[in-house]
């Protein structure tokens, strides 16, 4: 009796020993390799004492997580009094279509008052950052002139100065980053809601140095004081799969590394996907019926987009969501080639870039591009190599600047 008793606890102490080491296994595999990146916001030990004791504002949306869960929702569990939330395009859920009016609101979840920075209030205003000690950014971008987030940190930055505010800015990759192309915006008359900087369509840069070429360019009327948390084990060229939609648009990988190349259309008669759950990675119109093989039927989605260009019929294009995007990333340029072929597919090339705005000549393609030279130059014809030619000088400006204000190699 005793020696089975014996052999029962031996046996037992094995088991356990087992599932000891199963679990330390377990454990070592599933922690973070601490040579990946690691953004500003999951470096908590860098910053959580300095929010401590001190009234809080967060400008987030749902592309602001600490781990898998959101930075509103992880640093409040954290004991860091937040007294308000501000919200970029598309609100602070995420939840918005591109463009829609998004309102002021009470969050369900925390019952924290968001404000919202996309519409008539873009910038804080005074009283806003009154009950407001420390001001702190985290947001996802993708590194496009006419992706609105880099106007909100403009706007953002302009109210702390003139309030007297720092602004903590948690960094972020730019999945981007890798490629500085497109023409450079110098004409003010090309400045709207989606394009107040003087900059090429994709500059290259992260949040935290985007922000400290705004303070350096004088962009701002006085410097902001800034705190930036850079990520960790970064660098410009390295690959930086995002593990949340930034947008309800950009709701794919694909999608994210497509965005500078196809945003270019939504200024020409060819639908980008949008209407679709594959937006920005697929390219059509109905008049290019007979042209092409691959078809798709833009529709409206809430959320998403609910009226996009050629809604309910079927349009005729370019299936690139199994494009290799490391044929982008090997060129580091924008892909030309496929705005140049479509305009020579088209059948009525008078209406393929879109109308000038009400009581103004300017196209809404000029607007997104910043300039109406490149609609000009594939007008008459001009080669890919004749275009990009054109665009060195600016871009070798703009490179030698931005060299200033960069955090990573």
């Amino acid at each position: 009796m005793i020696r089975s008793v014996f052999i029962s606890f031996l046996l037992l102490l094995a088991t356990r020993g087992i599932e000891c080491n199963a679990q330390t296994a377990s454990s070592k595999q599933n922690k973070p390799d601490k040579r990946g990146i690691i953004t500003g916001a999951d470096q908590t030990d860098k910053y959580l004492q300095y929010l401590k004791g001190k009234r809080i504002a967060l400008v987030a949306n749902q592309s602001s997580l600490i781990g898998n869960k959101s930075s509103v929702d992880s640093l409040l569990s954290l004991g860091v009094n937040i007294v308000k939330v501000f919200g970029p395009e598309h609100g602070f859920r995420g939840n918005a279509s591109n463009g829609a009016v998004v309102n002021n609101e009470v969050d369900v979840k925390t019952g924290i008052p968001i404000i919202s920075l996309y519409g008539k209030n873009e910038k804080p205003k005074k009283e806003q950052l009154a009950d407001v000690d420390l001001m702190v950014f985290d947001i996802q971008d993708v590194g496009c002139r006419y992706y609105t987030n880099i106007n909100t940190l403009e706007y953002v930055m302009e109210a702390c100065a003139e309030n007297n505010k720092e602004l903590l800015i948690l960094d972020r990759p730019n999945p981007n980053a890798y490629v500085v192309d497109g023409p450079v915006m110098t004409d003010d008359r090309f400045k709207s809601a989606i394009g107040i900087h003087y900059i090429p369509m994709t500059h290259g840069m992260t949040i935290g140095e985007f922000a400290q070429y705004l303070n350096g360019e004088g962009y701002l009327n006085e410097k902001c004081r800034l705190k930036i948390i850079k990520v960790a084990n970064y660098d410009h060229d390295k690959p930086y799969t995002l593990p949340i939609n930034p947008s309800p648009n950009l709701n794919t990988q694909q999608a994210v590394m497509l965005f500078p190349s196809l945003c270019m259309f939504e200024g020409t008669a060819i639908n980008e996907g949008r209407g679709t759950l594959m937006p920005f990675t697929i390219l059509g119109a109905p008049a290019l019926k007979g042209q092409y093989a691959f078809s798709y039927k833009p529709v409206s989605i809430p959320g998403m987009s609910e009226r996009p260009n050629h809604k309910d019929s079927v349009c005729y294009g370019l299936d690139l969501r199994t494009y290799d995007i490391n044929k982008l990333r090997a060129s580091r340029q924008i892909n030309l080639a496929w705005l140049i072929e479509l305009y020579n597919a088209y059948p009525d090339k008078a209406r393929f870039f879109s109308p000038g705005r009400a009581n103004q000549d300017i196209s809404a393609f000029d607007l997104r591009i910043g300039t109406d030279t490149l609609r000009k130059q594939i007008i008459a014809g001009m080669s890919e190599a004749d275009i990009r030619e054109s665009w060195e000088p600016g871009l070798q400006k703009f490179k030698a600047i931005r060299a200033k204000y960069l955090l990573y190699p």
